[in-house]
Parts: structure tokens; C-alpha cells; sequence
């Protein structure tokens, strides 16, 4: 539950920031910011200032679970954030626990239920009820969305890596330190994040990024829910529970996300995008029960 809070205060920090300074400057800022925050801590607490105590076996699927889920996967769900908004985007990520269990169906042979496959169409059609709408007049009346194609898509994206990247974390972790392994996870995202950085020639948009204090604020407290605490708990919660139980409890974040969005952000929202994000969720819990 901690997790999902984490998540819901990291989502609308990056919200902020992103829409200020740009997916890519807060995603390389946002992690050279945890990796300090985890260094000293895993130095309080272990006594490691880096993860040198981890096996090769950590390391490789660590490191490749880091591309996938911060390099992948935040890069699209920050892009998410600015061209929709933290709430919708959120509620796109309800697809994490699906998208998990085709994975697991295409690729390693496993088997979905009658329930499993209910939860997947309620959570497809609580986002659906959030990001569709009627418009227009009498027998012109047209089901469109409410929200830019790119930015849906870039959250689906971004649901696509969190799903991949939460299993190889489960599995490359074991039975080791979760604020180590999120280190690893780091790591690997600052070097992936860095080479792209390189590649594009887009150092001046990081260095640009540090002249605006609103987005560096809303960096500063989302990379301390985010990465540091949020990513350091959802690998606690994978590493004590089912992975899907984890996920489910830490999906509810587009319930949470609703009441700061009206008040702090002032969003209209209507009944059927609360009853949406209420049926996605419940869609969610069908897959563990």
C-alpha cells in the first residue's frame, strides 16, 4: 500500500516536471538524484556504498530489467505525463498486470483462467470509459478520444516496460537487498539514459532543465518517491508476495491520483472516468484472487 502512495505522489511530481522541462532531462536527472539517495543509504544500512556484494546472476538481469523499465518504460510514461496528464496515464498502467499475464501466456507457455481473462476485458473497458466519450449532436454523435493517440500510446509503452521490467527484477533479485537491486536497476538506467543522451546530442536540454525551478522541485520530490522509495518497495513487495498480488496492490494509484488531481491541479473529472479507473482496478484484482 505504501508502494501505491509512493506512486501516486511520484506521478504527480513528474506530471509537474516533465511538462516543465522535458521526459528526457527528468528521467536522467531523476535517477543520478536516487542513485546518490540509494548510495548513502545502502552505506547507512549495509555498509556498501555500491552493490559489489551482488552475484553475476544479479547483475546481468538487474541491469537488463533497469534498460527495459527506466530507459523503455519511464521514457514513454513520462512523455505519457506531458502529453496527457499523470491521472490518465496512471490508469493505462492498470495494463501492467495483463500485459504480464499474455507475456507469461505467448512466451512461456503458461495458461490463462475464465477469471483471468474477465479481468483483463473490466480493465480494458474501465480505461476505455475514461479515455472515450460521445460528442456531437442527436444522430452525429461520435465515440472519440478524449485524449491525444500519442500520448495513450507513449502510456502504453510505458506499461509495456514496467511489466517486463517487474518480472526480470523479481527474477534477478532472489533473495538479495531490494534497495541494492533498485541500484542495479539505477545503474544500468543511467548509462542507458547517458548513451542516449550522447547519441542525440542532448546534453544542453539536461543542463537547460536545471534553470527551471518548478520542474526541478517537482523532479527533486518525485525521484525521492520514485526510485528511491517507491522502486525500493514494489521490489519488497515483489520479493514477499506473488508478483501479481504486488502489482494489484500498487495499481490502485489511479484511484488514488483522483482526489489530488482535482484539488491541487484542478482537473474536471467526470463520474464515468472515476467509474472507469474504479472497474479497471477491480479488473486488476481478478487476476490474483
Amino acid at each position: 500500500m505504501a508502494t501505491a502512495v509512493f506512486w501516486t505522489i511520484t506521478a504527480m511530481s513528474f506530471e509537474v516536471a516533465s511538462k516543465n522541462i522535458g521526459s528526457l532531462a527528468v528521467n536522467m536527472i531523476r535517477l543520478v538524484l536516487a542513485f546518490i539517495f540509494l548510495s548513502i543509504f545502502n552505506l547507512v544500512a549495509r555498509g556498501y556504498i555500491l552493490p559489489v556484494d551482488a552475484t553475476t546472476h544479479a547483475w546481468v538481469w538487474l541491469s537488463v530489467s533497469g534498460l527495459v523499465g527506466f530507459v523503455f518504460g519511464d521514457y514513454f510514461l513520462f512523455k505519457a505525463f506531458a502529453a496527457i496528464n499523470a491521472r490518465i496515464a496512471m490508469l493505462v498502467m492498470t495494463l501492467v498486470p495483463p500485459i504480464t499475464a499474455v507475456i507469461g501466456w505467448l512466451i512461456l507457455g503458461e495458461s490463462m483462467s475464465m477469471l483471468e481473462i474477465l479481468g483483463m476485458v473490466l480493465t480494458v473497458s474501465g480505461i476505455a470509459m475514461a479515455i472515450f466519450s460521445r460528442k456531437g449532436e442527436g444522430n452525429n454523435r461520435k465515440v472519440r478520444l478524449s485524449y491525444p493517440v500519442r500520448g495513450i500510446l507513449y502510456a502504453l509503452g510505458g506499461a509495456i516496460g514496467q511489466a517486463v521490467g517487474l518480472v526480470l527484477s523479481k527474477y534477478g533479485m532472489g533473495e538479495y537487498n531490494a534497495f541494492a537491486a533498485t541500484q542495479i536497476r539505477i545503474i544500468a538506467g543511467l548509462i542507458g539514459f547517458g548513451l542516449i543522451i550522447l547519441a542525440l546530442n542532448k546534453g544542453h536540454i539536461v543542463k537547460k532543465a536545471f534553470k527551471s525551478r518548478k520542474g526541478m522541485i517537482g523532479t527533486g520530490i518525485g525521484s525521492v518517491f520514485g526510485p528511491f522509495l517507491g522502486v525500493s518497495f514494489s521490489l519488497i513487495a515483489v520479493k514477499y508476495a506473488a508478483t501479481g498480488v504486488a502489482s494489484t496492490i500498487m495499481a490502485i494509484v489511479p484511484i488514488l491520483i483522483i482526489p489530488p488531481a482535482v484539488i491541487y491541479f484542478r482537473q474536471k473529472v467526470s463520474w464515468l472516468e472515476i467509474l472507469g479507473a474504479f472497474i479497471s482496478v477491480g479488473g486488476v484484482t481478478l487476476f490474483f484472487v
